[in-house]
């Protein structure tokens, strides 16, 4: 139908006929002559219709934007002065012999080039929404990221292979989106949070280098970089311990970089153990890009009789600690009332600060309603945290959790506001994770990462450790601008360890055999040391388009309340459907059966 694509059209077919297809994306007439832009996915090429093709012309009279057309002319240079340098296209032209209107369009609910659409009107129209320029080369980087995944694992010996996506229900840390099966009734399949139980099968199954661009589900409450179905590029190796698969997903990563954007890594990417990362910066996926950092100061606070702080000192599980803003003792008390009304969602009940004036003058030269209670301490403070004049120091103190997740989270949105990111992207790899963290909830512990990640430990230590939370895992993260890309782990391959792991975790033998059966029988049966990892696509692209919300690399997104708005998903079956499936269901208020 067509002999080129629009934006492939340009000075080297001068003289050519060519036949192009795509979307009316503007229609000009100026003065007897008309000029059509034509779009495709590869770019625009402008198009003039003469009056001497009277069919043609009258066919060109009767366009809007977004008629789908096929046109056949001569390619033409511009005329000096209607050169655009702004087009690949901008040096020649196409005078159309021949117009298709292949499908008018009617008005569309908004123009492609419109500022400030709300997102569910976009959502609802997504089909046109993806014609705009952004999202057309968003989902190009996607394919072009993915096209570079699978080369590179390719060339490396991973092996491309399928998992099931009705599966059973296991414990993996969200709630799982169930399907009611017809033919056993009462029972359900559940969709996958991750392949994790099958690609560790994979590896029992002597297929040493595993890989696979899968979709995965979890019904859990939604953020800007969440959505309840996302894709995932999903690794796992046989007799690779985690040092040689950090070694080869840096590769990878470096790969995808250079590739796609043209970003060069000529280093070894930085790690960090856990602990640094929760000590340094509150949180354990830091942006490095952002230089301040969390000091610790409650050695200096635990006797002062000012209870805020010193109760929190004394506290083995709380923390006092200090976040120094380079330049920010300019901020107004509205400035800082805001900040404290942010701290306050991750539980903080304030925000102390000491805005720094002049050091020569010493404590007076300090400005805070809260130097008065700790006089002999505050100079201390000051040179602990290498303060200086025109500085502003912010405190945190309270349990450690609330300490780490107000700090850290206002050290971000403080760099982000007063545009103190540095560099375009800092690549860091966590290590060193604990085992276990408390359930609250339960006075139990619960896993950090999976109950198949392999601990820093014996099974003797596992089952006679006397601080469980104390033991650290093989597991790593890979962390780019204060996002987690990918983690994986070393998995547990003996049983007597997997057994140890589900006792300390509560796990009877009972429900061990029946959420994770068919993983504990394989085990018996001869498992190599094996280990893995996970990216997530979606977050990997939004980083390298420099792209804000997940729902702008999907094509076709869920919106915060897992709706679609274009299909009008979740949505009512009728009540034979549910007969089918031997459920109950309700009807204008009344139960049936």
């Amino acid at each position: 139908m067509r002999t080129h694509y629009c934006g492939q059209v340009t000075e080297s077919l001068i003289d050519q006929q060519v036949t192009v297809a795509g979307w009316v994306h503007r229609r000009r007439d100026h003065g007897g002559v008309i000029f059509i832009d034509l779009r495709d996915r590869e770019g625009l090429v402008q198009v003039v219709v003469n009056p001497d093709t009277p069919e043609v012309f009258a066919k060109a009279e009767r366009l809007r934007a977004e008629c789908v057309l096929k046109i056949t002319g001569k390619v033409v240079a511009r005329t000096e002065g209607t050169i655009n340098p702004n087009m690949v296209t901008g040096k020649i032209e196409i005078v159309a012999a021949d117009l298709d209107v292949l499908s008018m369009a009617e008005p569309i609910p908004f123009q492609l080039d419109e500022k400030n659409v709300g997102e569910e009107t976009r959502l609802k129209y997504r089909y046109i929404d993806l014609r705009r320029e952004e999202m057309q080369k968003t989902l190009k980087l996607r394919y072009h990221v993915t096209r570079t995944m699978r080369r590179y694992l390719d060339d490396n010996g991973f092996m491309d292979m399928e998992t099931p996506i009705l599966t059973k229900s296991t414990p993996e840390g969200a709630r799982d989106y169930l399907v009611p099966s017809r033919t056993h009734a009462n029972k359900f399949f559940a969709l996958p949070q991750s392949p994790q139980l099958f690609k560790q099968l994979l590896m029992m199954s002597g297929f040493d280098r595993y890989y696979q661009i899968t979709r995965c589900f979890r019904d859990e409450d939604l953020r800007a970089d969440r959505q309840p179905e996302f894709t995932q590029l999903d690794i796992e190796t046989s007799f690779m311990d985690e040092e040689s698969v950090m070694e080869v997903m840096e590769g990878l990563v470096k790969t995808i970089f250079k590739e796609t954007i043209g970003v060069e890594f000529d280093y070894k990417f930085q790690r960090m153990p856990y602990s640094e990362a929760i000590q340094k910066y509150g949180i354990d996926r830091p942006d490095l890009r952002i230089n301040m950092q969390l000091v610790d100061v409650a050695d200096l606070l635990q006797d002062i009789d000012f209870k805020v702080f010193s109760g929190p000192a004394q506290d083995p599980k709380g923390r006092v600690a200090a976040l120094k803003v380079p330049g920010g003792a300019t901020m107004s008390r509205k400035e800082i009332d805001e900040y404290t009304k942010f701290v306050s969602i991750y539980g903080a009940k304030g925000l102390a600060y000491i805005k720094v004036n002049d050091l020569s003058a010493g404590i007076d030269g300090l400005q805070s309603p809260i130097v008065k209670f700790f006089p002999d301490q505050v100079m201390e403070i000051m040179a602990r945290v290498e303060a200086k004049d025109g500085d502003i120091v912010f405190f945190g103190a309270d349990k450690a959790k609330v300490v780490n997740e107000a700090l850290g989270a206002l050290r971000v949105k403080i760099g982000e506001d007063l545009n103190m990111i540095n560099g375009r992207f800092r690549p860091l790899w966590v290590v060193d994770f604990p085992m276990f963290e408390e359930d609250e909830k339960t006075a139990r512990v619960a896993a950090v990462h999976h109950p198949f990640t392999q601990p820093k430990a014996t099974t003797e230590e596992i089952l006679n450790h006397k601080d469980p939370v104390q033991l650290l895992s093989r597991a790593y993260d890979l962390v780019i601008n204060g996002l987690e890309v990918g983690g994986g782990s070393v998995r547990i391959h003996d049983t007597h360890m997997q057994a140890a792991i589900f006792k300390l975790l509560g796990i009877s033998d009972e429900e061990a055999q029946d959420k994770f059966g068919f993983l504990l029988n394989a085990l018996k049966y001869g498992c190599p040391p094996h280990a893995g990892m996970a990216f997530g696509l979606d977050r990997l692209v939004m980083i390298l388009g420099n792209i804000d919300s997940i729902r702008d690399v999907i094509a076709f997104p869920k919106t915060q309340s897992a709706a679609c708005l274009l299909t009008e998903a979740p949505g009512l079956v009728a009540d034979s459907q549910l007969a089918e499936l031997a459920l109950r269901f309700r009807k204008f208020g009344q139960e049936k059966a």
